[in-house]
């Protein structure tokens, strides 16, 4: 028997059992992974913090912009994610195995292709970010290493969003682990320098990551190669379908557009913030990154609902994919309303982590802290309701909440408020409860409201299976 096969077979089924203790054991895992992944970017600001504001202000202004090249490809994860959640859901194994292949070919060219054209306009980036003379070599450094590290981003995004697929998230989970704690011993070396290793400053922390990216893409590589957890590659695998293909583009797209305009959107801010001078730049970079932090939880619970709601309606359990998504939501707006009022009692040494010796950009990034924590609840509402659209494949409704949320409500709020109120530069930290309000209130009503799942949700990919050899691709 193929030993993907068997992997199935062993895999909790997630479309029977209780669907909150279902939900939470799928759901912790990617959240504490989350945090690992986002780890790397705490220990980078950790160390990078104790060069300096003018060192924080270099990766700040370089991290909207990777998101955006990084938000390009991860919409095509979320299209991989699902259509292997749907097949594994119907039990159609070969076809799991196939799409998992393409998604990651498909992802693999794209990270080429990025990475290529974002290291010639590295420059004229920062200068359209607003990097002032100041930091501007230290984060052309920064940002250039980051983009070699595209392809294995990618791949690893891709690797974890195909084992979400099946219901496999301890796995992701181990491997964060191990390669979080080589970053943690990588960065003090290559910023600082010991021995035969030269300090590289501000782009020693982006090398670390690097090192340790490449790590992660080998170990996924050598899971999925074996196929003992619930997917199995081939190298025959790779060769191009472009059926298949063009299926995971149109459902990646708006994906892609979702999380892209939502990275452009941050780097709108950024330059909004820039505008201010280094020191309000520097606080935006700090804040967002602890809010980054904060709203983890929201994108595991998230994940998790659109895996089960896919899952379900590849098993035709559409009643069972509903109940799943109103869970999700009751748990994700509870747990951000605990985590709100934990982050604003614990605003001061939260921001002290991230940097000492400035005690203008300390206040200041408390004070967004703060502001910013009261509306986190409101986050899970948004996220929570976007991860049922993309269970349903119904990623473009997704797309228009979060365009809706950025650049219709947040921006202009954030530009009016800081530019034509008394409120400065602090307008920009409360155009995020703005926000946040408004579209929660738009998906919920959509969501209790709309038809987003009223139309035939059967597997698209599953008559393709059929016509194959029926016997061998159902798992019975």
């Amino acid at each position: 028997m193929h030993p993907s096969a068997t992997a199935a077979r062993a895999r909790p089924n997630l479309t029977q059992g209780p669907i909150l203790q279902t939900l939470l054991a799928l759901a912790w895992p990617i959240v504490l992974g989350n945090v690992l992944q986002t780890g790397y970017q705490l220990i980078d600001a950790f160390w990078v913090g104790q060069l300096g504001s003018r060192a924080v202000a270099a990766v700040a202004v370089s991290f909207p912009v990777n998101f955006l090249l990084i938000a390009l490809g991860s919409g095509f994860s979320v299209a991989g994610s699902v259509l292997v959640a749907q097949n594994f859901g119907a039990r159609h194994t070969k076809m799991v195995n196939h799409v998992a292949a393409q998604a990651l070919a498909l992802e693999t060219g794209l990270a080429l292709l990025l990475t290529v054209g974002a290291h010639f306009a590295s420059p004229t980036i920062l200068h359209l970010m607003g990097a002032g003379p100041d930091i501007f070599e230290p984060a052309n450094q920064f940002q250039q290493v980051l983009f070699w590290g595209l392809t294995f981003n990618f791949g690893f995004l891709m690797f974890q969003a195909l084992m979400r697929g099946v219901g496999e998230v301890k796995i992701p989970l181990y491997i964060n682990l191990v390669t979080l704690g080589l970053n943690f011993a990588l960065d003090p070396l290559f910023i600082y320098g010991y021995g035969p290793v030269s300090a590289l400053g501000v782009a020693g922390s982006a090398a670390a990551t690097l090192v340790t990216q490449v790590l992660s893409v080998v170990a996924g590589l050598v899971v999925l190669l074996r196929g003992r957890s619930g997917i199995q590659l081939s190298f025959r695998g790779f060769r191009p379908d472009w059926a298949l293909m063009a299926r995971i583009f149109r459902l990646g797209a708006p994906s892609s557009v979702d999380l892209s305009a939502r990275a452009l959107g941050l780097s709108v801010l950024t330059t909004l913030a820039a505008g201010f001078g280094t020191a309000v730049l520097a606080t935006y970079g700090i804040g967002s990154r602890i809010i980054a932090l904060a709203i983890i939880p929201a994108l595991g619970i998230s994940l998790a609902c659109s895996t089960l709601v896919a899952q379900n309606v590849g098993a035709r359990n559409l009643p069972r994919a509903l109940q799943t998504a109103n869970y999700a939501l009751g748990v994700s707006f509870a747990t951000l309303l605990a985590l709100g009022g934990l982050i604003w009692l614990g605003a001061r040494p939260l921001v002290a982590f991230f940097l000492r010796g400035d005690p203008l950009v300390s206040e200041q990034a408390v004070e967004f802290v703060r502001i910013a924590a009261l509306s986190l609840c409101f986050t899970g509402v948004q996220q929570t309701v976007s991860g049922a659209f993309r269970g349903v494949g119904n990623t473009l409704s997704a797309m228009v909440l979060t365009i809706t949320g950025i650049w219709v409500f947040q921006f202009p709020a954030a530009w009016y408020l800081s530019h034509h109120t008394a409120l400065g530069f602090r307008g920009i930290w409360w155009s995020f409860v703005v926000a946040n309000v408004l579209i929660s209130t738009v998906a919920g009503l959509w969501y209790w409201k709309g038809n987003w799942h009223g139309r035939d949700l059967a597997d698209p990919l599953a008559p393709q299976v059929a016509a194959a050899t029926p016997q061998e691709e159902k798992l019975v």
